[in-house]
């Protein structure tokens, strides 16, 4: 707040309806103590007397490294792959989501979805690879 009594003339910060932003401002008139309607010095536009807006904080945006995720989808997916039987890969084989893949070079993975025509996304120990499939 400011610590002096305003009056007509005096420079004032505001929020601009126009500008739709904080920029300083002239009083042009004054009820009370109170500044009823002010001019923006940025576009001469006279308004009514609003006070500036607090400036908004940056988003926090919390990234997941996905290599982390997906180490940690594996870890999950582990204890229950032991009993459950592997299909060898091939290019010519049919896989469906949730099916258990044992790869030549990558071991064994967890077909995750459908990546498009003939191609599936399958979690291994080492990441998510994208497959050719039937």
């Amino acid at each position: 707040m400011q610590s002096t009594t305003l009056s007509p003339g005096d420079p004032i910060e505001a929020r601009c309806t126009k500008c739709r932003k904080n920029t300083n401002h002239i009083v042009v008139a004054m009820v009370e103590a109170v500044p009823a309607k002010v001019q923006c010095n940025t576009c001469s536009g006279q308004h009514k007397y609003r006070p500036p807006t607090a400036p908004k904080k940056p988003a926090v945006r919390r990234t997941v490294d996905p290599k982390i995720a997906e180490k940690k989808e594996w870890d999950e997916l582990m204890p229950n792959m032991s009993g459950k039987q592997k299909t060898d890969y091939s290019m010519t084989t049919a896989f469906k989501t949730g099916a258990l893949m044992n790869h030549p070079s990558f071991g064994i993975g967890v077909v995750q979805s459908l990546a498009g025509p003939r191609k599936i996304k399958v979690l291994f120990e080492d990441g998510v690879k994208t497959m050719r499939c039937k």
